[in-house]
């Protein structure tokens, strides 16, 4: 039935097409209101196009009707589910080891520019006179 949607709508767009051009080039000479009537039916025609090419025909299914065909796929057991679950769990364990260490890079490196600024010779604010 879907054919026949197809039809209905192509011919609603055509007759809306053809009342815009015969208002404006031919329609207008005679009657400027008249082909301004002509183009507001021509502007309601292309929402009821819709409307008639969306609708269900009678042989179609719909989006709220059960169609189990793709229950065929689902897996018997729910054991896809322990699986999720444990990959999930593998990726949070991940996830805080990588924290821990990027934590200890930033702990050492810290650690070490404070030795570096503790051993250097000469430290802003020290006036002992021993870097100069």
């Amino acid at each position: 039935m879907y054919t026949r949607r197809k039809h209905r709508y192509i011919a609603m767009m055509i007759v809306c097409v053809t009342l815009f051009v015969l208002a404006w080039g031919v329609v207008r000479i005679w009657s400027v209101p008249a082909a301004v009537g002509m183009c507001v039916v021509a502007m309601v025609i292309p929402p009821v196009a819709a409307i008639v090419a969306n609708r269900r025909g009678p042989d179609d299914y719909w989006w709220d009707e059960p169609h189990d065909a793709w229950l065929d796929d689902e897996p018997k057991d729910d054991s896809w589910r322990h699986d999720e679950r444990s990959a999930l769990d593998r990726a949070e364990k991940r996830r805080s080891e990588e924290r821990r260490r990027a934590d200890e890079l930033r702990a050492d490196e810290r650690r070490r520019a404070e030795e570096r600024y503790r051993d250097h010779p000469y430290r802003p604010g020290d006036d002992s006179g021993s870097g100069s």
